[in-house]
């Protein structure tokens, strides 16, 4: 038979705080037979080595990703602009339009008019005009009533008109012969 020297009793609290306790000893021991070995120098650059490595490809992805995303912004914007440089240019065109209209509209009104005038009322009309205008209108004219109503006219700008019309009939009066005249100088009458 075997004999009892000394009965412990202990209660069900003290009871789980010893088993806590011994377990928590034991996973602390463990863990500290887990840390790895000692660390040396050459380890260490292969280890950064690996590792550099490793992430490599992952970052030069995220790289070329966050670049992409900043074109694709940049684009947006591009593609914006163009939109409204577009409408703007339709508005401008649309505009361009219009007033070419109603400029041969009132030219053709305006030579109307010179043409039912008598050439003695219409040469001062004329003179006070800008001289290209006057020169439109009265190469617009009839030859007959171009030569009365420059008749009319004061002689200088009647010379002048003329000058004005004749070089616009001129083949040789190009934009290469005015780019050769230099700034400043005035063009003999042709």
């Amino acid at each position: 038979m075997t004999e009892t020297l000394f009965t412990i009793t202990i209660s069900k609290r003290l009871a789980r705080r010893v088993l806590a306790t011994a377990a928590v000893l034991t996973i602390v021991g463990q863990v500290g037979a887990q840390q790895p070995p000692a660390v040396t120098e050459n380890s260490t650059a292969d280890e950064i080595q690996k590792f550099c490595t490793n992430i490599a490809d992952a970052a030069r992805d995220q790289r070329y990703l966050l670049q992409k995303q900043e074109l694709e912004k940049l684009q947006a914007g591009v593609d914006e602009r163009i939109k409204t440089l577009e409408n703007r240019t339709a508005e401008y065109q649309d505009w361009l339009k219009r007033r070419n209209d109603f400029l041969a509209r009132a030219q053709a009104g305006l030579v109307d008019i010179f043409k039912t005038m008598k050439p003695d009322a219409a040469a001062p009309q004329l003179a006070e005009m800008r001289l290209e205008i006057a020169a439109a209108i009265i190469m617009q004219l009839p030859a007959r009533q171009s030569a009365l109503f420059l008749a009319e006219m004061d002689p200088q700008k009647a010379g002048m008109i003329s000058t004005i019309i004749s070089s616009a009939t001129d083949p040789n009066s190009s934009k290469a012969r005015a780019a050769n005249t230099p700034p400043n100088t005035p063009k003999a009458p042709s």
